[in-house]
């Protein structure tokens, strides 16, 4: 896989919603995927870049006040000038184990000085997860633009 970008953080009071036992916005992890997907991007490419969409973002448990969350995002395909970014993140525990709360898939363009696409680096699958995620990757492409 390309490089891993990670970021962390802690789930502060205005994170969260009134429940008794305040769970994480999802609104307020979207923004993290933003920009922990964006940082990534920026990376490959060594350029700006632009959020074109998020493809795909499925919660798979909850996130609480003062849990840490942890997110890993890697580019894990490209056309000429977008990419597709896969972000996990985790709830850790203080023990170091992880508990996965999303993974979200975030398409950003490159962007140069004059706010028009650029071309970013080919990325070539090596590693058969890698081929796996490309694969689905380009799933996800077809349905974007109906082909």
């Amino acid at each position: 896989m390309t490089e891993m970008t990670t970021s962390v953080q802690i789930i502060l009071p205005q994170h969260c919603n009134g429940y008794k036992k305040p769970r994480l916005f999802g609104g307020q992890i979207m923004a993290w995927i933003d920009i922990v997907g964006a940082v990534a991007a920026r990376r490959y490419a060594r350029c700006a870049v632009t959020t074109v969409c998020v493809d795909n973002l499925t919660f798979i448990s909850p996130a609480y006040l003062n849990d840490t969350v942890v997110q890993e995002a890697c580019v894990v395909w490209t056309g000429r000038t977008s990419m597709e970014v896969r972000v996990d993140s985790f709830v850790e525990q203080l023990d170091g184990t992880r508990a996965m709360v999303n993974r979200a898939y975030a398409v950003f363009v490159a962007i140069g000085e004059d706010e028009r696409p650029v071309p970013v680096p080919p990325f070539v699958p090596e590693t058969e997860a890698e081929k796996t995620e490309y694969a689905a990757a380009q799933e996800r492409r077809k349905k974007r633009v109906g082909k």
